[in-house]
């Protein structure tokens, strides 16, 4: 980290991003990856978001032949009659953003790192160090059984459990597949940064289609945790007609009986936070009932696409 860190120090001092900004007023960094904790593309639409007014001030990029595999996510070029042009090369890089209200935060985005994770987050933690940052924030989010007319519930965890904000309504101790958000928040919080996150759930449903309600609720726990303010009425247009499109799609396709099995599931769960399944669990859906479901509204989406 010795050379980073060096490289950084040598940067700010010719070209601070920040001059101008108080010594007291120290930038939180958010990020969010295109990878595996991105279901219903939440964290990428939440990312747009925050650069639909400005693309911001680049402060470091991170070299992806160090991280990307190319062979499993090949990127896009066009093949124009006899030679290739515009190619799509992927970028992952912090930026400078300001919030509504002129607020600096720094954010991180791009394609997940498929290789050297621990030598990416020493990169990240070179960068926090470089910028002052004192608080980073993941969002990320994941298929779960919940239904789309209830509000998104919101899986938060932090390095430091005096970081925490809210009680879970999903409550367990669980193996999982680790991300380069997970490994990160464990070593910056090894490291002595204060790291937090926030994890949508999205319908098994529509995991595979945009879910911008899942967005709202990001950007609206990011704002609670910072008080970075942003407005989030244009997505809120947005979730609104994806909801009412995906109701009409669902009642279409088994009239709802899926649906209020997950309806019924998520009221037990949110009436009693401490019983972690329905009393009676025979009134769920099974995983084969969902993945029919998934199958037959994805399917229905390609049929209307093409229609259209």
């Amino acid at each position: 980290m010795g050379r980073l860190s060096s490289f950084f120090a040598r940067f700010r001092r010719d070209a601070d991003p920040l001059a101008g900004v108080p010594d007291s007023v120290t930038p939180t960094l958010v990020y969010a990856f295109d990878g595996f904790l991105n279901a219903g593309s939440s964290p990428r639409i939440a990312v747009e978001h925050l650069q639909a007014a400005e693309e911001g001030e680049i402060v470091h990029e991170f070299d992806l032949d160090d991280y990307y595999d190319y062979r499993a996510r090949r990127p896009a070029v066009l093949f124009d009659r006899d030679h290739y042009r515009d190619y799509d090369q992927p970028r992952l890089d912090v930026r400078l953003l300001r919030d509504d209200h002129g607020a600096p935060f720094l954010l991180m985005s791009g394609p997940e790192p498929d290789f050297r994770w621990e030598q990416f987050a020493a990169e990240v933690h070179d960068v926090i160090e470089a910028y002052g940052v004192e608080l980073t924030v993941g969002l990320g989010a994941v298929p779960m059984g919940v239904p789309h007319t209830r509000p998104s519930v919101i899986t938060h965890h932090a390095s430091r459990r005096d970081l925490l904000d809210r009680s879970n309504l999903f409550r367990a101790q669980v193996a999982v597949p680790a991300s380069i958000q997970s490994v990160l928040e464990l070593r910056l919080g090894e490291w002595g940064h204060d790291a937090v996150g926030y994890v949508a759930h999205v319908p098994q449903y529509v995991a595979q289609v945009e879910y911008p309600s899942a967005s709202v609720a990001l950007l609206e726990a990011l704002s609670e945790r910072t008080g970075l303010t942003f407005d989030l009425e244009e997505l809120r247009v947005q979730q609104a007609e994806t909801v009412a499109d995906i109701h009409k799609q669902v009642e279409e396709q088994d009239g709802g009986d899926v649906l209020a099995g997950l309806e019924r599931q998520y009221d037990q769960m949110t009436r009693d936070a401490k019983q972690p399944l329905p009393l009676d669990e025979s009134e769920l859906p099974s995983s084969d009932e969902i993945g029919d479901q998934v199958e037959e509204f994805l399917a229905q989406l390609d049929r209307r696409d093409q229609s259209d």
